[in-house]
Formats: C-alpha cells, sequence, structure tokens
C-alpha cells in the first residue's frame, strides 16, 4: 500500500480499508508539520485530510487504546484486547501505588460513577477539587490517574477527541455491541496476534510477530512460529539484511506465481512512526537506516534536528528532512542524502514535488527552503 498509488477517497469505507490494513496507526501528540497518524493515513491515501480520522472514529470503525504505543486500532481487533486489558489492570495493580501520586484507588468508583451519571468527560473534568502539579505523566493527580487506569483496563474507552484532548465514555456506552460482546480465549488471541502480524510483516522473527501489537508475549510468538512450522503452516528463509548478513525468519509459504510488485519510484516523506520504520533496530537491518528522535536530546548534542522526517524513494530510504509547519508557510531547513544517494537534478525534482504536497496537505500557501539546505552525505 505505502509502495503503490494512493489514489482513495481516505474517509468513509476506503480509510477504514487502510486501518483494517495496517491493523492499527500509532498517534502521536507531536505537531510540527502534521502529527504522525495523520501523515501515516496521507502516505497511503493523498486525498486524506486531517478531519477524516475523528469523523470515522465516530462510526466506530476503530477505537483507541495501546500497541506499543497509543494507536488507532481497527474496531474487529476489540475482542483480542480484551486480553490486554486484564493483564494491563495486573501490572497497574502490582506497581502504580508506587509510581504514582496515593489517593488514585479511592478516586476510581467516583471517576466511574461521574461518567455514568453525566457522560463522557476527559481529564480536566475530574478531580476539580485536586492539586494539579506539573501535569506530566509522571505526577497527575488522582482522578486522572484512576481516569487512566479506568481506561487502560478497559472499564471506560475513549469515545472522541476535542483537539488532541480524549474523553471517555462507559466502554459499553462506546463499543458496538457485536464486538462488545465477542470473547476469545488467549489461545485464539495469541493464534490471531501471530497471524495478522506475519500478513503484515512479510517475513520476522518470532521477536517482531511479538513486538508488532505488543499483545502477547515473545515467548508466546517463539511458541506459535515453533507449532506452525511443525504443522507446515510457515516456513523458514534466511532473509538478507542492508549489510549483507543473513538473518533467520518465518513467512507463510510462497507459491509459484506469486511475484512482488514493482515499487512506486516516487519520493514520500513518512512520519517517523510510520508502520515501515517503527520497528527501529528492523528498518536499520533492512535498510541501513539509523533513525533517532531526537526530541529528548539537547539542542547542541543533536544530529539531525528536533523532528527530522524519514525519505523514502521506491523501497529505498533515501535521507531525512527537517522541516515545519510556520504559519502559511512550510519551511525547509535541512535534507540530508543516505550514503549512497546523489541528489542529481531528477532526485531534487522528485523530493522538491513531494514536500509540495506535503504542503497542500497541512495547509500551506507557500514553501520556503532555506538556503544551504542540501546537505553533505551522512
Amino acid at each position: 500500500m505505502l509502495l503503490g498509488a494512493r489514489s482513495g477517497a481516505g474517509k468513509g469505507d476506503d480509510l477504514q480499508s487502510v486501518i483494517d490494513h495496517l491493523g492499527f496507526v500509532q498517534v502521536d501528540s507531536v505537531n510540527t508539520l502534521a502529527r504522525a497518524h495523520d501523515l501515516i493515513l496521507w502516505s497511503r491515501r493523498q486525498q486524506y485530510r486531517a478531519p477524516n480520522l475523528p469523523k470515522h472514529l465516530k462510526t466506530r470503525g476503530a477505537f483507541e487504546h495501546w500497541t506499543h504505543d497509543a494507536s488507532v486500532i481497527s474496531m474487529s481487533s476489540f475482542p483480542m484486547w480484551r486480553h490486554k486489558f486484564a493483564k494491563d489492570k495486573a501490572f497497574m495493580d502490582r506497581r502504580w501505588d508506587a509510581w504514582r501520586r496515593e489517593g488514585f484507588r479511592e478516586k476510581l468508583d467516583a471517576v466511574l460513577q461521574q461518567i455514568n451519571d453525566q457522560g463522557a468527560c476527559s481529564s480536566m473534568d475530574v478531580g476539580s477539587d485536586e492539586k494539579r502539579k506539573s501535569g506530566g505523566w509522571w505526577d497527575w493527580h488522582p482522578s486522572k490517574t484512576a481516569l487512566e487506569y479506568l481506561w487502560r483496563s478497559g472499564e471506560i474507552s475513549v469515545c472522541h477527541r476535542q483537539g488532541f484532548r480524549k474523553h471517555y465514555d462507559l466502554t459499553e456506552r462506546v463499543i458496538p455491541a457485536e464486538h462488545l460482546n465477542a470473547r476469545v480465549s488467549e489461545d485464539e488471541m495469541v493464534d490471531w496476534a501471530c497471524r495478522t502480524a506475519l500478513d503484515r510483516l512479510g517475513f520476522a522473527t518470532s521477536g517482531e510477530i511479538a513486538a508488532f501489537y505488543d499483545i502477547i508475549t515473545p515467548a508466546q510468538a517463539k511458541d506459535w512460529c515453533a507449532r506452525a512450522l511443525a504443522d507446515q503452516l510457515v516456513a523458514e528463509a534466511d532473509i538478507q539484511s542492508a549489510d549483507g548478513t543473513l538473518r533467520r525468519s518465518f513467512m507463510w509459504p510462497q507459491t509459484p506465481d506469486e511475484t512482488p510488485d514493482n515499487p512506486n519510484a516516487r519520493v514520500r516523506l513518512l512520519s517517523p512512526f510510520d508502520p515501515a520504520l517503527r520497528d527501529r533496530k528492523r528498518a536499520e537491518r533492512l535498510f541501513d537506516f539509523h533513525y533517532r528522535i531526537e526530541i529528548f536530546v539537547p539542542a547542541p548534542k543533536r544530529k539531525y534536528g528536533y523532528y527530522v522526517f524519514p525519505v523514502m524513494q521506491g523501497d529505498r530510504m533515501i535521507g531525512r528532512i527537517d522541516t515545519k509547519r510556520d504559519g502559511d508557510t512550510t519551511l525547509v531547513t535541512a535534507f540530508w542524502p543516505e550514503n549512497g544517494i546523489r541528489m542529481g537534478k531528477a532526485r531534487i525534482a522528485a523530493l522538491t514535488s513531494e514536500v509540495d504536497r506535503v504542503a497542500t496537505f497541512v495547509g500551506s500557501k507557500s514553501v520556503d527552503w532555506a538556503a544551504g539546505w542540501l546537505k553533505k552525505n551522512t
């Protein structure tokens, strides 16, 4: 989907098909250019616009919860997440009393009752009489902690967002009955997680399969792979890395007429959390592309910038770009090509065209390329 044409409405059933194809879309609050989830979806559907996802979430085609991070997840997967709710609750019961500010357990019933009686609320609507300190995740006030506990344990669900602020309601008032009432065993959940992860990864180690959704353990994925291999459901293959080394992986058995499509050679600006790159070690092994978010790195120690975007052409990573919105203008500060990438006229034109498309997507009226924006190969 990422390497093909980006045609499609980017809303309604078409948007649902993208979410279903990916399985989930990571949500992130950083908005220097576009939020991660919006850029992920736009990279696959050029007609997609940021308001489309919140509108679609109201149709209940997807729900919000945690994979390896906060994500929008296909609603059909909700029964699988019940097992994660239980595991997360057990984890919180073991750790949160020591990690969080005292008093949140005493607020659980009150917060749940408030939502039951008064309807959806956000963290701003609970604990109005409680002292709010830094507001950081490490120092939530007790009712905010209770709200998060109830969400992660599945008793309440995100019903909508206002801006980027989550609003919660009782899960039975958010999740459609067919998914709310469905139940699967843990073995069924593990089988589903491994199969659907392998579908999306194409080939993977058992560890990569486990990490895809992060709802099963590495041991569960390893056991599933061993059984699937013994039953000849999967095959083993030595996958060549960018450096020429081989890594034993699992994949579905190939049939003679299965040949991969030729990738579209158009340049694509990607979110740092795009599914193609989210697993940093796998991305480095396959593409020889090392990427690090430098938001929390002191400015003098940054190698590239606060929040730079990976750039792909065809099936090859060609560099990273430092760009952001500034009023009605998209600013391009720098582009660093990868080793071995020659920035000739055709490639520069393709990069420029992609930045122009991104600028249109984020609502900019112009693009400003800083002097000396093309840097030397890293």
